[in-house]
């Protein structure tokens, strides 16, 4: 199977579309089990939105929330990642941002790494051995894992 173009627009293309969002659930349910989430413990859904947009695909867990779509603001902010408050909050902590390209297999291990970071912002980590650039208040922009 060729890899899907997650940079090509789905807008205005309805088959396109429904491939986009069956890839992406498929490819979030792989991060969750390279999480080490088991099936109960966090929510997969979509919201094909309306012809104009790709929508977006969540996964939600109780501590991480990662939502992909085709993001206005690049193709390298397609993955929006934050901490939660439980698989009701659908505010969260501050965004943080990757690449959908991150979803393929062979790219994966990288956006592992980085929304552990992002979950150990909640649940607690050793602040002089992991430096946090995604909630330094001096920085204007957060971090985009490319």
């Amino acid at each position: 199977m060729p890899k899907f173009n997650w940079n090509e627009s789905v807008s205005f293309k309805p088959a396109e579309k429904k491939e986009f969002h069956r890839l992406a659930k498929r490819q979030l349910k792989k991060l969750a089990d390279d999480m080490g989430w088991s099936k109960g413990e966090y929510d997969l859904r979509s919201n094909m939105g309306g012809i104009a947009v790709s929508g977006e695909i969540t996964l939600h867990h109780e501590d991480l929330y990662i939502q992909a779509s085709q993001c206005m603001m690049g193709s390298d902010r397609g993955l929006m990642i934050r901490t939660c408050e439980g698989r009701k909050d659908y505010g969260g902590g501050r965004n943080h941002f990757a690449s959908l390209t991150k979803l393929d297999d062979g790219n994966r291990a990288d956006l592992v790494k980085y929304c552990k970071q992002i979950r150990e912002q909640k649940v607690g980590f050793n602040a002089d051995l992991v430096e946090d650039r995604g909630y330094n208040p001096h920085t204007s922009t957060p971090p985009v894992l490319r």
